[in-house]
């Protein structure tokens, strides 16, 4: 078979777990030249580890802070050297949100880490990368927004989230029209619940929460990071050469009803 990512190279964002874990591993396997970065250097290190085994090595930086400035601009700086050039920009790296109802939300201690881990670090790799996708001249950046920039939750406290998702849902389409001159395409992949440690964590994969979730699934499970993967192979391939300025949902069909 025809590797679907032969001669991209590919930065991927938050490699050690969840979405960016697999889409970096799916991408080494569909032939792009990977590297990584998280601020985990131990689960980085995992997963660099995993592709090696498989026979589809990547590379990754670590530690790297998306939040900040200096980080980015260190990993990017290594793909400038390495390569020269970017392809394809996946923005899959995330802090967890923090969460509490309206009215009560802390701006200091919830409120602006929320932003910051959900916004902040999406705007700084897309801006440090920005003279390396146009040196690409056919590159493409994949942000990751959530079914939580469309609608809200009665199930958790995401008013922080849904901010957050919602600002990269928008920032992405300008993203597009700046990037359309160069070459440059901009697309979103909204998931709705997928399996990782993250949701694991906020108790959002088993229990009531999930089960009030799935109710509203057409497809009647909890989404994989492998679905999420899949969908972005597609936007970082030649396949989507026309597509910009969109938004994929995968998420189960929740946002359908």
């Amino acid at each position: 078979m025809v590797e679907r990512l032969s001669g991209k190279v590919a930065m991927v964002t938050g490699i050690g777990s969840g979405m960016g874990r697999q889409v970096a591993l799916r991408f080494a396997a569909e032939g792009a030249e990977v590297l990584g970065c998280d601020i985990d250097a131990d689960a980085a290190k995992a997963t660099v580890e995993a592709a090696a085994e498989a026979g589809t090595p990547i590379d990754s930086v670590q530690p790297v802070d998306l939040t900040v400035s200096g980080d980015v601009r260190r990993w990017v700086d290594v793909a400038r050297e390495r390569f020269g050039r970017a392809d394809v920009l996946v923005n899959a790296g995330a802090i967890a949100p923090r969460t509490a109802p309206s009215g009560e939300m802390d701006f200091e201690t919830q409120w602006r880490p929320t932003i910051a881990g959900e916004v902040d670090l999406v705007f700084l790799a897309c801006n440090e990368a920005w003279p390396l996708l146009r040196a690409s001249g056919r590159a493409s950046i994949i942000n990751l927004a959530s079914v939580s920039a469309f609608r809200g939750s009665r199930q958790m406290a995401m008013l922080a989230h849904c901010a957050g998702k919602g600002a990269v849902l928008s920032m992405t389409k300008q993203l597009a029209v700046d990037g359309g001159p160069h070459g440059i395409r901009a697309n979103t992949i909204s998931p709705g619940l997928v399996r990782s440690a993250m949701t694991a964590e906020a108790e959002a994969v088993d229990g009531d929460r999930a089960e009030a979730i799935l109710a509203r699934t057409l497809l009647g499970r909890i989404g994989v990071p492998d679905d999420v993967a899949w969908c972005a192979v597609y936007l970082a391939s030649d396949e989507s050469s026309w597509v910009t300025g969109g938004n994929f949902p995968v998420d189960g069909g929740v946002l359908a009803v």
